[in-house]
């Protein structure tokens, strides 16, 4: 990290104390695993690296990456891209390969503080052409009350997120989310809200009211760009948004999720956004 970094890192650090650190949401970011220290010197409260990525690591690389996170004031609450490489629905899924990389996975997470993991995985989770959906959906219920079994062993919850319809053909707004959620019933599978994806299908971010009981986490980015957010006019809902949040008294994760920009340059401005956004 270079010397600018670092001090711009204590700057945007120093904000968000002095915001008090954001009343009762934690803030985090998404990042891959090799700049997590980064977060920790811009003063985030937590880490969501890809669990795809974590998996992926030999031991020796696992051993560094977890000795690197237990070493720091934070933790890597939330985990991203569950599942890569294997499929959910269709005619090729691999049930036995599956559970074995949940569990896997599942268990390195935690290793690292994981209490949310994010089922989006767009690619394993799409419904195949010619593939009759409602068999589709008898897998996802599956495939998520098998995953839940696992991440109570775990003591986690999944989340399922909505996803814009050009990553995936299913399950692409929060109240498609939330029906799946309550259909599979499990008490550790429930539902993230992402701002990003909620304003690409113009859902009302009222939606988040009804749900609120089975929302455990969630994503943010500027809708235009899929950039850091910085100024409250960038997008009329940002304010709307922000409202139902306060109002139904969100105690939970907020993740930038933000690939088109990069902490060095965006994270100070960003923070103090949260800081407005959150205070109301």
């Amino acid at each position: 990290m270079t010397r600018r970094a670092l001090i711009a890192g204590t700057a945007a650090g120093a904000a968000v104390k002095a915001y008090g650190r954001f009343g009762s949401v934690e803030l985090g970011v998404c990042e891959p695993a090799a700049h997590f220290e980064r977060a920790v010197a811009f003063g985030f409260d937590y880490y969501e690296p890809e669990a795809s990525e974590i998996a992926a690591m030999d031991d020796g690389a696992f051993t560094q990456f977890k000795a690197r996170v237990l070493a720091s004031p934070i933790r890597c609450k939330a985990f991203r891209s569950f599942i890569r490489g294997l499929k959910v629905v269709g005619g090729d899924v691999r049930p036995d390969d599956l559970r074995a990389y949940v569990d896997r996975t599942m268990a390195r997470c935690r290793e690292v503080g994981c209490e949310v993991m994010v089922f989006g995985s767009g690619g394993a989770r799409n419904v195949p052409p010619g593939f009759p959906r409602e068999r589709a959906m008898d897998q996802l219920r599956s495939f998520l009350r098998d995953a839940g079994d696992a991440a109570r062993r775990h003591d986690m919850v999944i989340g399922i997120e909505q996803l814009r319809k050009e990553e995936s053909n299913v399950i692409n707004t929060v109240g498609e989310a939330l029906a799946l959620a309550r259909d599979v019933d499990h008490s550790n599978v429930r539902i993230i809200v992402d701002f990003y994806h909620l304003r690409k299908a113009n859902e009302n971010p009222d939606v988040m009211w009804e749900a609120r009981r089975d929302i455990v986490h969630m994503h943010f980015a500027n809708p235009s760009g899929r950039v850091w957010p910085k100024r409250p006019d960038e997008d009329p809902e940002y304010r709307h948004f922000f409202r139902v949040v306060r109002e139904m008294d969100y105690r939970r994760g907020l993740t930038i999720e933000a690939p088109n920009g990069s902490m060095e340059k965006d994270a100070e401005a960003s923070l103090r956004f949260f800081a407005e956004m959150l205070a109301g």
